[in-house]
């Protein structure tokens, strides 16, 4: 079945391709409405010239009454001709953004003045022919002609006054609606910006954090699966491919921690072969007397003898049993022990690769109880207390196994200390990374790194602390409980 859903390539593409897209359209028409006002300026400007030769031509024309002077009617005649290039010049470059489509009107008008005022100048300039002294009120239809000069120049100045303010009201309102547009521009360009912070919030920086905080608990131990990311998009792949990592690295994890259990084991057998070699001499001793004085028929004696033999058969179970118990593989689970008893245990175990030496002092008190997985914290005390006979082989020493409980009482620390040799200092920040070690290829460099991983993953912490020639200090602490929920696996 094909996948549909958008990668966050494409989801982030298709965003910020509609944010720009939404941009654009709102730039351009902002543009528009700018160049719009800015030829309506222009327009309004040349109206207003326009308009002021008018009024100068009827300002000479009325001159022209009263004084009679034909040079003010030809001054009048020259300002209405110059009106009327102004006109021309603004159906040229303006005429598609004027208001009203009254600009032929308009120059008809103009022309029908302008043509009333040459009549005017030609009979006035026929009459100075026949006498200068001819009062202008003799000419034949003069009262005709200034009745009708007056009509056209203020029909033309009222046509050109009303032009005039319908085109200043359409740049108030172009003013008006632009600031409009403007803040309905950066709302939408507000909201897109939010929505697209909101998009890349939690489809991309949300599922990022939640992944890098997987990968921070991955390095600090912690390989439990991480909740699946819910995007359709990389991250919802990339979550998945780290849970079958993690499903992966905990299986290696379990058959890590379990070859380190057998290659510790190893390192017992020769100790356990002496522990159960006793006992079995002390039987053969006891079944031998038996035999030679069967026929006596001391009883009691007989008796004690075959006590004596049965007691050391449990001891021989009993390290038998210990040793099958360490090696088993099993789930992670944990019961309320009392930990004197699994350092007694791990003692039992290790017995016979106690170097004859070295002295191991314990100081637990009995009364310290914590819920914990027995055969993984037998594991990391025999890991601990086997690095600390072999860093004393040589020159003896002590190994001391103390506890204490933390102030708060939530849990109590164990210090692991022998007198040895110590560890560099350089080589001290790494002692916990797997395959490291400074045993030399006798060493698997494992131990520490899985004893590290069962101690947090009994939500405790392990640190070391040592001095070259002083000797060594491994210090534990664990919880009085186990709160967290185990899924039967350990960091290693």
């Amino acid at each position: 079945m094909p996948n549909n859903k958008l990668s966050i390539r494409k989801k982030i593409f298709i965003s910020f391709g509609l944010l720009v897209l939404l941009t654009l359209i709102g730039t351009s028409f902002g543009y528009y409405r700018y160049h719009l006002l800015y030829q309506k300026l222009h327009l309004v400007e040349y109206k207003n010239n326009m308009l002021n030769m008018i009024l100068e031509a009827r300002r000479y024309e009325k001159n022209f009454f009263l004084t009679q002077d034909i040079a003010h009617l030809k001054s009048a005649k020259e300002y209405a001709e110059k009106s009327k290039e102004i006109l021309t010049d603004i159906k040229k470059q303006y005429g598609e953004y004027t208001h009203s489509n009254n600009l032929d009107e308009q120059m008809g008008m103009l022309r029908q003045y302008e043509s009333g005022l040459n009549i005017l100048i030609h009979s006035v300039q026929r009459a100075r022919k026949v006498s200068e002294e001819m009062e202008l009120t003799q000419i034949e239809n003069f009262k005709t002609y200034q009745k009708n000069i007056r009509a056209l120049g203020h029909d033309v100045t009222t046509a050109l006054e009303t032009a005039l303010q319908k085109e200043r009201g359409v740049i108030r309102n172009l003013v008006r609606e632009s600031r409009i547009y403007l803040f309905m521009s950066l709302g939408v360009i507000l909201l897109i910006a939010l929505s697209t912070f909101a998009f890349l919030f939690y489809h991309v920086e949300q599922p990022l954090r939640r992944i890098g905080m997987a990968i921070q608990k991955i390095a600090s131990g912690d390989y439990r699966n991480i909740p699946e990311v819910e995007t359709g998009d990389e991250f919802e792949n990339l979550a998945h491919s780290l849970n079958v990592m993690l499903d992966e690295l905990n299986k290696r994890s379990e058959q890590l921690v379990q070859s380190e259990k057998m290659a510790a084991l190893g390192t017992l057998t020769s100790g356990v072969a002496h522990e159960i070699n006793n006992p079995l001499n002390n039987i053969s001793t006891s079944l031998q007397i038996l035999l030679e004085e069967l026929e006596e028929g001391d009883l009691e004696y007989q008796r004690e003898l075959l006590t004596e033999a049965g007691g050391e058969v449990e001891r021989a179970q009993d390290i038998v049993r210990a040793l099958l118990e360490y090696s088993r593989k099993s789930a992670f689970g944990v019961s309320r022990e009392r930990f004197r008893d699994l350092v007694d245990n791990a003692l039992k175990l290790i017995q016979g690769e106690i170097p004859s030496n070295v002295n191991v002092e314990v100081d637990i008190p009995e009364n310290i109880h914590a819920v914990v997985d027995t055969r993984r914290i037998q594991q990391v005390l025999l890991n601990l207390m086997i690095n600390g006979f072999q860093a004393m082989e040589r020159d003896g020493g002590t190994l001391r196994l103390t506890a204490l409980e933390d102030e708060e009482g939530n849990g109590f620390y164990l210090r692991v200390q022998d007198t040895g040799k110590g560890i560099p200092h350089d080589r001290l920040n790494r002692i916990f990374d797997p395959f490291y070690t400074t045993k030399g290829a006798s060493g698997s460099g494992l131990g520490l790194s899985v004893s590290r991983g069962i101690i947090e993953s009994h939500h405790g912490s392990i640190a070391v602390d040592s001095q070259e020639g002083r000797g060594t200090i491994f210090t534990i602490y664990l919880p009085y409980e186990q709160n967290g929920d185990k899924d039967g696996t350990e960091a290693s």
